[in-house]
């Protein structure tokens, strides 16, 4: 993963158009995002926009850029409402959780951490994970572009369940340990 410590251009493909500038923080923290591809002087990384596990190229030989290794991977199965973690290829939790409403379903791919947000007035969750990946039916959700998050959830009953509005709904214990894990690491969400 890559953290820009200057913004930086992402371009279409090696020396094609650029297409946007990614920043150097996000929702009040560092930015960083996964390492897809590399070539000579390159980066390919993944980006937290629309079209979801859209990706772009970044000029790694002109520097601005810190990388570093997660050794976390975050499995999320709809099928099975189950959310595992990973610690160097060594399971470390399972957890029941609940997912995405026929109707607001959780999006399907690789994504990663994007930000780890403490609410001001936490409701239902003391810490909320949003990741790199939006909705694909709700172009907004609660004042936001519908990007979709891990956070708590204080009635265990909804576990298991398909009821949410596309975000991933887990245990106290589970938010504990997805608290910990570096922004920028990788979550693959499958059926």
């Amino acid at each position: 993963m890559t953290h820009p410590k200057q913004p930086q251009v992402v371009y279409a493909h090696p020396g094609g158009p650029p297409v946007a500038i990614l920043p150097t923080r996000t929702l009040g923290g560092p930015m960083w995002v996964p390492v897809v591809e590399k070539r000579t002087g390159w980066v390919r990384v993944l980006l937290p926009s629309r079209p979801n596990r859209s990706t772009g190229w970044i000029y790694e030989a002109g520097g601005g850029l810190r990388n570093a290794y997660s050794a976390y991977d975050v499995r999320i199965d709809l099928s099975a409402h189950r959310l595992k973690v990973f610690q160097s290829a060594r399971e470390v939790g399972r957890w029941k959780v609940a997912v995405g409403a026929p109707s607001t379903p959780t999006p399907l791919g690789r994504t990663f951490l994007l930000a780890s947000l403490i609410p001001k007035h936490a409701t239902y969750s003391p810490r909320m994970l949003p990741l790199g990946t939006h909705s694909t039916v709700l172009r907004t959700f609660s004042g936001g572009p519908g990007t979709i998050a891990v956070h708590g959830w204080p009635d265990r009953s909804v576990f298991g369940r398909e009821i949410s509005h596309g975000c991933v709904r887990v245990p106290a214990p589970a938010l504990r340990i997805l608290s910990r894990i570096p922004l920028g690491s990788s979550v693959l969400i499958k059926r």
